[in-house]
């Protein structure tokens, strides 16, 4: 029997390591290509490991030159994405907190209702309110800046606003009551008693905002229109040539740069990462 649960476990493993394997192979090679001369980039069959490493590829896609556009401003991109980051993340966690706890420990009437069109909400793609969302932020006059990327984390997302009302719900009550009867206003009470409890599942949140605002393309791409308020996710297309004769090798390096910061972070945040999914349960 203990023979048979360790060959299982030993299958289970070999099958997680493949899989892994097959996820980390474009980072491989990205990686790889990033410290190529550019001659060995698209060389067929392809050459996994470099004739020579040329660390220098960083500090030349830092300082990219673009042909008809000048000088990429890449540190101000970073500068611009992380800006959006912080600020989107800020919004993200006390916002959607304390709806959260609204829903968790408030009785009123239509809560479960509103609760449910809050939910309904996530089923809508954002190429649907594209459209409405450019002719109101338009209106506003917000065209052109960064208010657009991150105002509207502060007005409440539907999936983070779930994953934090199932963790407060998690939250035994008496806390709470125990707070409010010794004086505590119910504002008090979440801000000394609920969000230190919650830092996990606040760490997720964060984390995933995060995730988002450095990785998103599509919005920078519609609301920004000055070339120095670009983020990194749109700067990386500079290094592309529209007319042949792409320098793999220094596009691969500032790819490197972009997802490199996600993976510090993460490998820095995976445990407070893990137990905040795990100890978020699908309490009703």
């Amino acid at each position: 029997m203990r023979a048979q649960s360790t060959a299982s476990r030993v299958v289970v493993h070999a099958v997680l390591i493949a899989g892994s394997l097959v996820f980390l192979f474009p980072l491989m090679w990205m990686m790889s290509t990033s410290l190529k001369p550019i001659e060995e980039t698209m060389r067929i069959p392809p050459q996994w490991i470099p004739s020579h490493f040329l660390f220098r590829n960083y500090y030349d896609a830092v300082m990219y030159e673009h042909k008809m556009l000048g000088y990429i401003p890449f540190l101000q991109y970073a500068k611009n994405t992380l800006l959006l980051a912080v600020l989107g993340v800020a919004g993200t966690v006390l916002v959607n907190a304390l709806v959260a706890y609204g829903f968790a420990r408030f009785r009123f009437p239509g809560r479960g209702a509103l609760f449910a069109v809050t939910l309904a909400t996530m089923m809508v793609p954002f190429p649907v309110l594209m459209v409405p969302l450019f002719g109101l932020f338009r209106h506003l006059g917000w065209i052109g800046t960064f208010k657009p990327l991150w105002i509207p984390a502060w007005l409440g997302s539907a999936f983070n606003i779930f994953l934090l009302r199932q963790f407060f719900l998690t939250v035994p009550r008496d806390l709470t009551d125990a707070a409010i009867v010794d004086g505590c206003s119910e504002f008090g009470a979440f801000r000394h008693i609920i969000l230190p409890l919650s830092k996990p599942a606040l760490a997720v949140v964060a984390l995933f905002h995060f995730m988002y605002t450095w990785n998103d393309f599509l919005g920078p791409l519609i609301y920004l229109t000055d070339q120095k308020m670009f983020t990194l996710s749109l700067g990386l297309q500079f290094y592309q040539s529209q007319h042949g004769g792409t320098e793999w090798n220094l596009l691969m390096a500032a790819a490197t740069m972009v997802v490199l910061p996600i993976i510090i972070l993460f490998f820095f945040t995976q445990r407070t990462f893990i137990q905040g999914i795990a100890i978020t349960g699908l309490k009703g």
